[in-house]
């Protein structure tokens, strides 16, 4: 059974180290995504390059591969995902355990020399995976915060700080000590990802939607 994790935890991270943002800038812009704006490979920086479409593609490519690992995580247990909520603990285990190494592989890629993104959007596929019900309140806290205060980057942090809890409160079947550990850690992991933006939003100086960056 621990092979089984080993095997699930390699391929989720390898999985989770594709860099959509910087292959896709790479290929159509003939660019480096990490010379633009704040270095980072996600799709909030490749909105920055200006090109939108592939900020999309980046996003949605970012949060499919993190679905795609848990997704992979449990039916190497040959069980379907949708059922997910009513399987034994290594099933579920399974899926946490791909969940946080997908996380890992985009925050620290192995084929960028692991310097990745922060890890959101493959943080949205993964929980939306393995607790759909938890991400569905993070997303309402993501739109709140953002429409109050029109930065990513707090909205992010605030999603993030709530899935946990939200996934105690909704989903019993995630209440064990090993996966509570594993769902708090993958958030943790984004909130820290995010320790530039935290000393902005301290000094005052985070940029804001529809404002020039100071």
């Amino acid at each position: 059974m621990t092979k089984t994790y080993f095997i699930i935890a390699t391929v989720s991270y390898l999985l989770g180290s594709i860099p959509f943002g910087y292959i896709l800038v790479r290929l159509f812009m003939k660019q480096d995504i990490r010379a633009t704006g704040s270095g980072n490979i996600g799709a909030t920086n490749v909105a920055r390059s200006g090109a939108k479409g592939l900020a999309i593609a980046t996003l949605l490519l970012d949060a499919g591969k993190g679905y795609l690992a848990v997704v992979l995580g449990v039916v190497s247990f040959n069980r379907q995902i949708n059922y997910v909520t009513d399987a034994d603990q290594l099933v579920v285990l399974a899926g946490a355990i791909a969940a946080l190494f997908a996380i890992i592989g985009h925050c620290f890629p192995v084929w960028l020399k692991f310097n990745g993104g922060k890890g959101v959007a493959t943080g949205l596929g993964v929980f939306a995976a393995l607790a759909p019900k938890a991400v569905l309140i993070s997303l309402v806290v993501f739109a709140a915060v953002l429409m109050i205060s029109r930065i990513v980057s707090l909205a992010s942090i605030a999603a993030s700080a709530v899935f946990p809890f939200a996934a105690y409160w909704l989903q019993p079947e995630l209440r064990s000590t090993t996966l509570m550990l594993l769902l708090i850690a993958g958030p943790a992991l984004i909130i820290v990802k995010h320790h530039d933006n935290i000393r902005r939003l301290i000094e005052g100086t985070e940029s804001r939607i529809g404002a020039t960056p100071a």
